[in-house]
């Protein structure tokens, strides 16, 4: 597969690795990489309100070449209106609880500093508003509304890729070349090839 795309929405369960994906696709593409939770958080895990989240958001869309990651319903008409290509990692809930809870138990660990310099704090991990909780609670939920909303006609013009384990995720990527220095070949997605599954 050619990289036939400049601008990437990829979305999924909560801890499925949509940032080290989207990351790794920015660099084969030569496009910026922007992480939603980068611009939603402020150092202190500040919420960023709404109106400037999406104000940022725009900033980036507008563009003509990003890989965006994340999975924010108040900006989803912003970036999938945009994306030519759209990402979606679905890995059934036991997998993908049993990675995040191994990435989150890591970060607690080694103290890793997130975007805007914050880091996991134990007392999110056990609150009321787990991370765990949520992704729990919202992956059914999150995969018969994505189901649901990527058969829409205003979405027909994206290409969608849809990976349901991480050999998947490794077979689609190497399908990707790298980026050659010194060449920028840009080309248009021809019309809807998908979804593709893995």
């Amino acid at each position: 597969m050619s990289a036939s795309f400049q601008r990437v929405a990829v979305i999924g369960a909560t801890g499925c690795g949509k940032t080290t994906l989207a990351r790794e696709v920015a660099r084969r593409i030569s496009a910026p990489h922007v992480e939603l939770d980068a611009l939603r958080y402020r150092q202190g895990w500040v919420v960023v309100l709404d109106e400037a989240f999406r104000s940022k958001v725009a900033a980036h869309v507008g563009t003509d070449r990003w890989v965006i990651d994340g999975n924010y319903a108040n900006v989803q008409d912003l970036t999938w209106l945009r994306a030519q290509l759209l990402v979606w990692i679905d890995f059934p809930l036991p997998l993908a609880l049993w990675r995040l809870m191994r990435r989150t138990l890591g970060r607690l660990l080694t103290g890793e500093v997130l975007a805007n310099g914050n880091r996991e704090q134990l007392r999110r991990v056990f609150s009321r508003q787990s991370i765990l909780i949520w992704a729990v609670r919202s992956h059914s939920r999150r995969r018969q509304l994505y189901e649901e909303l990527l058969t829409h006609p205003r979405y027909a013009h994206m290409r969608i890729v849809r990976l349901r384990s991480p050999s998947a995720i490794r077979t689609w990527l190497a399908g990707i070349p790298e980026p050659v220095w010194g060449s920028q070949a840009e080309s248009k997605i021809e019309g809807r090839r998908g979804p593709e599954t893995g």
